[in-house]
């Protein structure tokens, strides 16, 4: 046990409540994945029903793995990193609206070679406009009221990314949108240029509703959210779920309705968790997903640096964001959207991004209180009462 602890104090830095909630979501997810993929490997695997446990293990291994590495980087080497991804992302998200792998009527994946995996570009996108976005605002503090200096650039590369987004995923175009709008917000820019960025979210999606893919599957799903008696079954099979799940449960594995309900290990992930855990359970999810945003956002107050403070709560409101928006889909709170469960849902590419946006956050809690501790001297050090510029 000492040499376990010796090992772990060298090697795992950062916020041990985030290490908590990622161990915990992700042993969460192992278990419900491999209930809610039962029947599909059953029908695809001739019967081999750990098939996809296997599969998504790994997975989350190597998202463990990719978070690790993550946060053993200094977080401002990140900030080069994102400009060049986000250089490369334009030219990736043209080619997969137009070329791109469609499944369900949206282009979304393209292959990478020689491994045959799907990738969407639009989950590297994401993050590299997250990261871009808080180190311009970094940089811009001292004359953040410059509109063309300071404002311009950001808000071209977020209608640009934004848009091209759009294209084959509406919704996953709004949430980076609302991401982006509450990191500038944090970040001190005027209420008048938020405006002018609504005003380039309401042009770009009308330009993806034109041009783009999804627009009669978003009105179609829209109108079915508001129609009282026309519930999509989707929705429907995810009340049955939830309300098997009752207010106190513990039946692992014992789901009926993953055996009806489309994408139950990913999209409606959540309403199995209820089945099997009860509302109890889908509360303690819903409550680690809110520590998680509450980790992040506590470092802008403790954060010395601008950079990492706008860096930690633009990537937990990306991931929390997302989560409170699929909980809410499957409980009936907003219309369908398609977006999974950060952390839980099972994935691709995917999950591997989302393990080193966790990582980054670690990296910047990491530099804190490395910061801390070498200014120290005795324990007793007053911390600066302003941000620094990065």
């Amino acid at each position: 046990m000492t040499l376990i602890k010796e090992w772990t104090d060298k090697h795992i830095k950062g916020d041990p409540v985030i290490w908590l909630i990622v161990i915990v979501l992700s042993v969460l997810s192992i278990l419900v994945v491999y209930s809610a993929t039962g029947t599909l490997a059953y029908n695809r695997m001739e019967g081999n029903t750990e098939h996809y446990l296997i599969k998504h293990s790994l997975l989350v291994m190597l998202s463990w793995v990719a978070m690790w590495f993550a946060h053993k980087i200094d977080y401002r080497y990140y900030s080069k990193l994102s400009r060049l991804a986000l250089w490369i992302s334009v030219p990736l998200l043209f080619v997969t609206w137009k070329f791109g792998m469609n499944i369900n009527d949206a282009s979304r994946w393209i292959t990478v070679p020689f491994i045959n995996q799907a990738f969407q570009p639009s989950d590297l996108a994401k993050f590299a406009l997250i990261v871009t976005l808080a180190s311009m605002l970094a940089k811009r503090q001292e004359n953040i009221d410059n509109f063309k200096e300071s404002l311009v650039p950001m808000l071209l590369w977020i209608g640009v990314i934004c848009g091209l987004i759009a294209m084959t995923n509406l919704s996953s175009a709004a949430l980076i949108f609302v991401t982006c709008m509450l990191v500038m917000f944090i970040g001190r820019v005027p209420v008048k240029y938020l405006a002018m960025l609504v005003l380039i979210g309401v042009i770009a999606g009308a330009t993806a509703l034109a041009l783009g893919q999804r627009a009669g599957t978003a009105v179609s799903r829209i109108e079915s959210f508001l129609s009282e008696d026309d519930i999509p079954f989707q929705a429907e099979q995810s009340y049955i779920a939830i309300a098997n799940g009752g207010l106190v449960r513990f039946a692992p594995g014992k789901s009926q309705q993953k055996n009806f309900l489309p994408h139950p290990y990913s999209d409606f992930i959540y309403a199995i968790i209820i089945e099997e855990y009860g509302m109890l359970g889908g509360a303690v999810v819903l409550f680690l997903y809110l520590a998680l945003l509450y980790r992040g956002m506590r470092m802008v107050s403790l954060s010395e640096k601008t950079y990492g403070g706008l860096l930690a709560a633009g990537l937990s409101f990306a991931l929390v964001v997302q989560a409170l928006v699929n909980m809410a889909v499957a409980v009936g709170l907003v219309p369908i959207t398609g977006l999974t469960l950060p952390l839980v849902s099972m994935g691709g590419t995917s999950q591997l991004f989302v393990g080193v946006a966790i990582g980054i956050i670690l990296s910047v809690s990491r530099g804190e209180l490395e910061e801390t501790n070498s200014s120290a001297p005795a324990g007793n050090q007053v911390r600066k009462g302003n941000l620094e510029l990065a």
